[in-house]
This record gives C-alpha cells, structure tokens and sequence, in this order.
C-alpha cells in the first residue's frame, strides 16, 4: 500500500518568528507520532534555515516552495537547487497553479525544474491541474494528460520513480470549492494511468500522487479515503496547527 504524504505549503506566511512558533507546536503535538505518513512543510525561503533547525530529530521534513531552473548565475531573485539542499531541504514544490496562473510557468519550464531538482537529489512535488474553464469545456483529461506529458518529458523511468505528482484543480484552491472526492480520485486514476502507458504500471502504481484542491480538517477524511490520493497538498489548512494535524491524523488512519 502506497503511504500518505502529507505536505504544509505555507505560500508568501509566517517570519522566521512565526514559523519558529508554529514548528514548536506542532513538535510539541507529533511527539508520539509513529511515522505512519510522510510530513513535510514547506515555509518561504526566509525560514528554511531555521525550519531545519527546529525539526531535527522530529518526523517532520523540509521542503520549498519553488526553484529556479538554472544551477547559478546573474538571475536576481531566484534560488537555486543547490541552495535548497545545503539549507536542509529535500522537498520542492514544482510548478504549483500560482507560480503557473501569476508567473506564466510553462510545462517545458517545470519540466527544466524537474531535472535541476532531481540531479540535486531533492524530491520533485510535481503541480498539474485543470482551470475551471477548462473543467466546464469538458476538456479535464485533455488538459491533464497534456500536462502529464510535457512536465515528464524525455524524464527516465528511474527518474519518475523519485517524484510525487499533487493534482490541483485551480478552480477549487482558495475559492471554498472543492471536487468531489469521486471527482478527484478519477483525475488520480488518469494520472496514473497515464504514467503507466508512459513508463510501465509497476511504476505508475508506486506513484504518489497527492490532492492539492483546498483540503482541510472537514474533508480529509473521504478524500484519503479514495482508492488513488495518496495524501495532500495543504495550503491554509497547513498555517493552523490543529487543522493540520487532523489532516496528519486522518492519513494516519486511512494508511492504517
């Protein structure tokens, strides 16, 4: 059985100050924590560093929320993937909605990102996702097996083995909608049937493949339930450490 990764994406939240409080409460409430899901939390790039410190010798990992697709250089404001791993990451997320909707990340520029990440031995949390006009069009499988295609392009089967995909619908993230658990657990069972006509189904059935749509305390429950998600990418869910546990919790239970 594939275990839940579960993953705080805490967007443009919380200082150093802030994320120091929040890291000591959930420390504090994951104390018992028996490892049965994968966590990670993901702060901005300020508090990486003292996001790392703070976690040592908890259940907890690090990641970040973005990277850029070159190794070094005169590129004012980006973060390389080197950086992410000397900071004490091992987590990136790649090419969530915003960074696609607000910076125009392409697939082929997610696609360059996915190679830097996995070269540098971080963990590529993989976005794909389906706007609501494209949903209401009835072009939802259209859209994300294009997507599949072009953000795994000329990647190797060994490579694809070391990411995780998060589907997110764009029309369900910070706008109180959600999909249906059925809903997005068939957009789960065409992501992965899409990577095993890509690659084989041994490793599409390895594949964890997350739901990024607005999951919370409320419905955690009867999406972790669902036969292809595979854990959560949380957003504001994520910034309220009761919220976040529940969700920790109930991927405990659904693995279990």
């Amino acid at each position: 059985m594939r275990r839940k990764v579960i993953v705080g994406n805490w967007k443009m939240n919380k200082d150093i100050h802030e994320t120091a409080n929040l890291i000591t409460e959930l420390r504090e409430r994951m104390k018992d924590f028996r490892n049965e899901v994968d966590v990670v939390i993901c702060p901005p790039f300020t508090s990486l560093v003292i996001a790392k410190a703070l976690i040592k010798d908890s259940p907890i990992k690090l990641g970040a929320q973005n990277m850029s697709q070159y190794d070094e250089g005169a590129y004012t404001g980006e973060i390389s993937a080197k950086m992410l791993t000397v900071a004490g990451c091992e987590y990136v997320i790649l090419g969530h909605s915003e960074r696609r909707q607000y910076f125009n990340e392409t697939d082929e520029l997610i696609n360059a990102k996915i190679k830097k990440a996995l070269k540098a031995g971080l963990t590529p949390i993989v976005c794909i996702g389906e706007t609501l006009e494209e949903r209401e069009a009835g072009i939802t499988d259209k859209i994300i097996i294009t997507q599949v295609k072009g953000v795994l392009h000329e990647l190797t089967a060994t490579e694809v083995e070391k990411l995780l995909i998060a589907y997110e619908p764009v029309w369900a993230i910070g706008t109180g909608k959600n999909a249906t658990p059925d809903q997005a657990n068939q957009v789960h069972k065409l992501i992965r049937k899409q990577v095993g006509q890509m690659y084989s189904w041994a490793i599409a059935e390895k594949l964890i493949i997350q739901y990024g749509g607005s999951m919370n305390a409320q419905n955690a429950s009867s999406l972790l339930s669902q036969s292809d998600i595979d854990g959560g990418l949380i957003g504001g869910a994520s910034l309220k450490t009761v919220a976040f546990m529940t969700i920790i919790q109930t991927g405990v239970e659904a693995y279990l």
